[in-house]
């Protein structure tokens, strides 16, 4: 985006707020009556907010009493009159407030669907609930008139509420362990490629993206930790790794005794900028191992702004992450193992990690962060999702 993306929902003022959007830009043209504004990104704006360009622009020319002209084709938008960018924006926050947030918990994460003939309402993919629109609008009817596409490509098409795989196996069955025989994992003692070859089998056509196993990882347990105090004097390790080694005992410093006592997302923030640490991937890597224990799944949510800010869908840093979860399940937390597909799903459903990365990481065991017989392991358990994920992309291009 050429200008710094602001909050979707302005009157959030956290730093670390998920949902971005780039701030309107227009111009004016014309002159006398015939003068109009363009809004020039206003496709990009749109598709920050998950809704047609064709509607926002008719709930402006509604708002500001003036004919909108839309030429889909050619990806041009016009207002008449003329209105500066802090007017549309302004305007774009009504916009917002009554089309896009959700009605009870106030996240951007919404469909707009149609009960019936002609009930619009919003159903929030965060929160579940759907919430109804305010029918005395005027873009009301042009959304009736004029419904969003019923199906989407991509990521939304396989979210993880009631669908349902092959074989009658839910995901939320596969998140909570209930899985059929025939997708249980094989034997640990298999051959890596017999196990690489099941899980690609699924996905042939997706290019897979392997790791060089001679990358470092951070180890950041009790031991090594001990271990790395013991070997300061020796400077053995470089300066962006020690950085990073240092961070997490920073964050484990105080934190023994329970996570609770974790500085807060904002002063870790605050450390990784004053360390020069926000474009390092193994900064994520630490995060994965310390800010979390047996409880994962429900510690995720008070992390999401954080962790979203730094991994913001770079596959390196997704990687890294995935990389440090490892670890920390296949050797802090080896009771968390069965667990491993509730866990990437709630780090999927809160747009951490995405579909592609986890389904190249599930697809060939590694020894990059962890030895390799743990590394099967923790990506034999994870396979029942992988395979969801492969065969919800399957359907989604099917359609």
């Amino acid at each position: 985006m050429s200008a710094k993306s602001i909050n979707i929902c302005r009157d959030n003022t956290d730093p670390f707020y998920r949902y971005k959007m780039p701030p309107i830009q227009s111009k004016t043209e014309g002159r006398g009556n015939g003068i109009k504004t363009a809004i020039v990104n206003l496709s990009e704006v749109a598709r920050s907010l998950g809704r047609p360009p064709a509607y926002v622009v008719k709930y402006f020319g509604s708002e500001l009493g003036a004919q909108s002209n839309i030429d889909e084709t050619n990806d041009r938008y016009l207002v008449n009159g003329a209105h500066d960018s802090n007017e549309l924006q302004d305007a774009l926050d009504g916009f917002i407030n009554k089309f896009v947030l959700c009605g009870s918990c106030k996240n951007p994460e919404t469909e707009i669907t149609i009960k019936g003939k002609d009930d619009l309402e919003r159903d929030c993919k965060a929160c579940g609930k759907i919430t109804p629109i305010d029918p005395k609008h005027k873009l009301y009817t042009y959304i009736v008139k004029n419904p969003p596409a019923s199906s989407k490509k991509g990521k939304k098409s396989a979210t993880a509420t009631a669908n349902v795989v092959g074989g009658g196996v839910s995901i939320t069955d596969i998140a909570s362990g209930q899985v059929q025989k025939d997708e249980e994992v094989e034997d640990e003692d298999d051959d890596d490629d017999i196990l690489a070859k099941k899980i690609n089998a699924a996905a042939a056509q997706l290019q897979t993206v392997e790791v060089k196993d001679e990358d470092w990882s951070v180890d950041m347990s009790q031991e090594a930790i001990a271990a790395r105090a013991r070997e300061l004097e020796g400077d053995s390790l470089n300066e962006s790794q020690s950085k990073v080694n240092d961070l997490g005992e920073w964050i484990l410093e105080d934190s023994k005794d329970s996570k609770d006592d974790l500085p807060s997302d904002v002063e870790i923030y605050k450390k990784i900028v004053e360390m020069d640490l926000t474009d390092k991937p193994e900064t994520v890597q630490v995060l994965a191992q310390v800010l979390f224990d047996e409880d994962i799944v429900e510690q995720i949510e008070p992390h999401v702004g954080l962790l979203a800010k730094l991994i913001n869908g770079d596959e390196k840093f997704e990687n890294a992450f995935l990389g440090g979860l490892e670890r920390f399940i296949g050797i802090e937390k080896p009771e968390l193992i069965g667990k491993v597909p509730a866990i990437l799903l709630a780090f999927y459903n809160k747009d951490l990690l995405s579909e592609d990365v986890i389904i190249a990481w599930g697809s060939k065991v590694s020894k990059k962060y962890v030895p390799k017989d743990i590394s099967k392991k923790v990506r034999k358990a994870a396979k029942p999702f992988v395979k969801w994920l492969q065969e919800a992309e399957e359907e989604s291009d099917e359609e």
